[in-house]
């Protein structure tokens, strides 16, 4: 059960808000600052030239996320157990370390291990997400969520375009540096800023009993709806996560050859271009699902999305797929707030941890997929392809949505968690 300080001012759930969003926004500029040249420094690192560059983009990027998928419920349970804020400054402090590290790789080998370790270790979004909904009211739960995705959207739209043109000018080493003293920033400012008002029980030790874990999170799949919007997390990472590994390559391949040394760059706009508009669209219509329903923006959303993604396989230079990326992230961003707004109607106060564990886990199992999915369908299929299949997964979740979600307002459930810690 949650134990709440009664002495802190009714509005204090706004300044965490405020402070884990930033927070969040610092650190998710700092991770997806590599991203637009990762694929191609990993072709610079020896042992590289054994593997299709395709398919070693889709590993590097995807194997943190997929590493998470079986880290991330545990560190939710321990959350629950001891505290949301300690689970942040562990991710953060950790993610820091382990970017430093990849800027003295010296084999992809090497490279693609300390990635990995980086799953095992971080769930930063997870421990943030349960550290905001635990702190908020349960009736502006939509609006929180949609804020927390501004700080991690708005640190994915400008990480990209920063990292890109750091590596353009200065090589692939230094940019992960920058990465590391953004994640120890970020976490000084939790360590700081947030005054958690959960009390975990007092009585509080590691209990990671598999027998205990196992009833715990029967417990939250058997709660009513659960189900569905973990499958909806799970298509959504998968869209979300297809592009960012072709992007470099799709974006080279749009380019005349005299302005391919810029080619980071760009790459690095497109992701920028995306996740700005995701972070607009995931606060303006997280927003609106408090007041319109759940159901019926990510349907909206998603319908959108589609429209949106079929031309992009078509487009012939970088101004039409920025454009067309700009208004399928807006839509993005209504698939990603409302199904996360959904679980906290569905749980009761105190299981936040453990829930969005579950959540992170299923999410980072689609992010961890999805790249190496999209590599094979473009080494394939050609590049062109992956667009069609990101389409593909956005026409599955609305039809998911349409036929599995409630038209109404449903009642929030009471998880039946044995064995709590």
């Amino acid at each position: 059960m949650q134990v709440s300080d009664d002495s802190q001012p009714p509005n204090r759930w706004l300044i965490t808000l405020v402070v884990v969003a930033f927070a969040q926004g610092l650190g998710a500029a700092g991770i997806s600052l590599v991203y637009p040249f990762l694929p191609l420094y990993i072709q610079t690192l020896n042992d590289a030239q054994f593997i299709s560059s395709e398919l070693l983009a889709g590993i590097v990027i995807g194997a943190p996320p997929l590493v998470a998928s079986i880290a991330t419920p545990f560190w939710g349970r321990l959350a629950d157990q001891f505290g949301r804020k300690k689970m942040v400054m562990r991710a953060l402090f950790a993610a820091s370390i382990i970017l430093a590290l990849m800027g003295t790789a010296q084999t992809a080998f090497a490279l693609i291990a300390l990635r990995a370790l980086q799953g095992l270790t971080s769930g930063i979004i997870a421990a943030n997400m349960a550290l905001v909904a635990g702190e908020t009211p349960r009736d502006r739960i939509g609006f929180a969520l949609g804020s927390l995705q501004v700080g991690l959207f708005g640190g994915v739209a400008i990480g990209p375009m920063i990292g890109g043109v750091l590596a353009d000018r200065h090589g692939f080493q230094l940019p992960f540096f920058f990465t590391s003293a953004l994640l120890i920033v970020a976490g000084l400012l939790v360590t700081v800023g947030v005054r958690e008002t959960y009390k975990p029980p007092a009585d509080a030790r590691p209990t990671l009993n598999p027998q205990r874990l196992l009833r715990a999170w029967k417990g939250i799949l058997l709660t009513r709806g659960v189900k569905t919007v973990y499958s909806l997390r799970f298509l959504n990472g998968f869209a979300q996560r297809s592009v960012m590994p072709i992007a470099p390559l799709f974006v080279l391949a749009l380019m005349p050859s005299a302005l391919a040394t810029g080619a980071s760059s760009y790459a690095g706009l497109v992701l920028t271009v995306s996740a700005i508009a995701t972070t607009a669209g995931s606060l303006a219509l997280g927003w609106l699902s408090d007041h319109w329903g759940y159901r019926n923006i990510l349907l909206g959303a998603a319908f959108a999305a589609v429209i949106f993604y079929i031309p992009q396989a078509f487009v012939s230079d970088v101004s039409q797929l920025l454009l067309l990326q700009g208004l399928a992230g807006f839509a993005a961003g209504g698939v990603l707030s409302a199904p996360a707004a959904m679980l906290a109607q569905f749980i009761d106060s105190g299981n936040e941890g453990s829930v969005y564990g579950l959540d992170a886990s299923v999410s980072s199992f689609a992010n961890g997929m999805a790249p190496m999915t999209a590599s094979v369908i473009a080494a394939v299929f050609g590049l062109r392809a992956v667009f069609a299949a990101v389409a593909i997964y956005y026409l599955s979740i609305l039809l998911i949505g349409a036929h599995f979600l409630p038209a109404k307002k449903r009642k929030r459930f009471r998880l039946l968690l044995a064995g709590g810690g």
